[in-house]
């Protein structure tokens, strides 16, 4: 475990709040990628996305998705190949939608807790 890399406050808010979350007010350094929290139980890495996705017009919408799925589905890759699953957190369901849209495989949820 690693400090947050950070320096957005909201970002390290929502990670620390992630249910179970093994080590709040750090990141989970795994494979050489800082993963925002990780759940020891469940074997769980999250990356966390706090994007005001609803508030982007559609073009940047796509934009945005079209960036993270790619990071994404390496975050994951690197996640599996430790024997850890992969989470991806969100802030809105628009944002979940178009990120399973893109990439339906993706384990992405709503955050309700940020």
């Amino acid at each position: 475990m690693v400090r947050h890399l950070g320096g957005d406050a909201l970002h390290d808010t929502c990670a620390d709040k992630v249910p179970n979350n093994g080590f709040p007010g750090f990141d989970a350094l795994v494979n050489g990628k800082h993963f925002d929290a990780i759940q020891i139980r469940a074997g769980m890495l999250w990356e966390i996305k706090t994007d005001n996705f609803d508030t982007y017009s559609r073009a940047l919408q796509d934009i945005v998705v079209g960036k993270q799925v790619p990071e994404l589905r390496r975050e994951r890759e690197l996640a599996r190949a430790c024997g850890f699953n992969f989470r991806v957190g969100v802030r809105s369901a628009t944002h979940m939608a178009a990120l399973e849209e893109l990439e339906p495989t993706l384990d992405v949820v709503v955050m309700d807790w940020c």
